[in-house]
């Protein structure tokens, strides 16, 4: 029961997406905390605890709570239950306290969408980096990482890769400006095996890689790296922005919309993926 359940002190950012969604349906539905713990036998104050993702729900509380919110959409009630009853501990949690949260809630957004776009203008995809070029990245942190941390968010930067190789892998779009593959991370040799790296998944069957060069016709966006992760349903779709301060992630139907509409508009102003994949090779005998 979930009285019986412990408070979580570290939830994770799929975790806190089903309270959000429990507490928009709540808002929607005009019920209050008071309501809504009555109709499950609880504390008023679990409510709250559950909408912050501090307590743990059962997918069975979900769907009663979705039922007395009269929420019409039974595949998004199936999805976020879904999601609620998710308990096991993904390989990224090995690397809790020795890598920023922020970072392993992105390979926990990775390891569950059901298909990712993405589009990078400085640097290539983290899921598509080499460990030499993560390692690049990571040296020039500000305040220079100690050794142990530096070598943790590496470890994890690599690991990263393996939903992109699984079986049966999710499709995979990337747009990378031409920016990126010119920056020189870890030296000369280091670049030319990332571009190497890139040209070998770019030849997976569920991958879509494509480049935007300088001469396109216009830039759309800031130039922030962005990630769409597809889930079950678009309505617990989510983008992640890279910020200085750490990785920001979105989920208000205007943002995804938003920010889909740059990926896609990006898209279409790149080359195609033959022409990617020669520019690419080009790229690699000017180094």
């Amino acid at each position: 029961m979930l009285d019986a359940m412990p408070p979580r002190t570290t939830p994770t950012i799929r975790q806190e997406r089903v309270g959000i969604e429990l507490r928009k349906m709540r808002d929607s539905a005009g019920r209050t905390t008071a309501q809504a713990s009555a109709l499950l036998g609880l504390d008023r104050t679990k409510i709250t605890q559950i909408e912050k993702a501090h307590y743990p729900v059962t997918s069975e509380r979900v769907r009663i709570l979705a039922s007395d919110y009269e929420e019409s959409d039974a595949s998004f009630v199936d999805a976020l239950a879904a999601m609620a009853d998710e308990r096991h501990k993904g390989w990224w949690e090995e690397y809790r306290g020795s890598v920023p949260a922020g970072f392993l809630d992105i390979s926990e957004m990775e390891y569950f969408a059901r298909g990712i776009s993405t589009f990078q203008v400085s640097h290539i995809p983290g899921a598509m980096q080499t460990e030499e070029y993560g390692r690049a990245i990571f040296s020039d942190v500000y305040p220079p990482l100690r050794p142990r941390l530096l070598e943790a968010r590496v470890e994890n930067r690599v690991q990263r890769s393996a939903f992109l190789m699984a079986e049966n892998a999710e499709p995979y779009s990337a747009v990378v400006h031409e920016a990126a593959l010119r920056m020189r991370f870890g030296g000369r040799e280091a670049a030319k095996r990332q571009l190497d790296r890139l040209l070998d998944y770019s030849e997976l069957p569920h991958v879509t890689l494509r480049v935007i060069g300088f001469d396109s016709n216009g830039f759309k966006g800031s130039g922030q790296g962005i990630i769409y992760a597809r889930n079950a349903v678009r309505r617990l779709d989510t983008v992640q922005l890279d910020a200085v301060g750490g990785p920001v992630f979105l989920h208000e139907q205007k943002q995804l919309d938003n920010y889909l509409h740059i990926i896609e508009t990006m898209a279409d102003r790149s080359l195609t993926e033959k022409r990617s994949r020669d520019l690419i090779r080009l790229l690699k005998k000017e180094i």
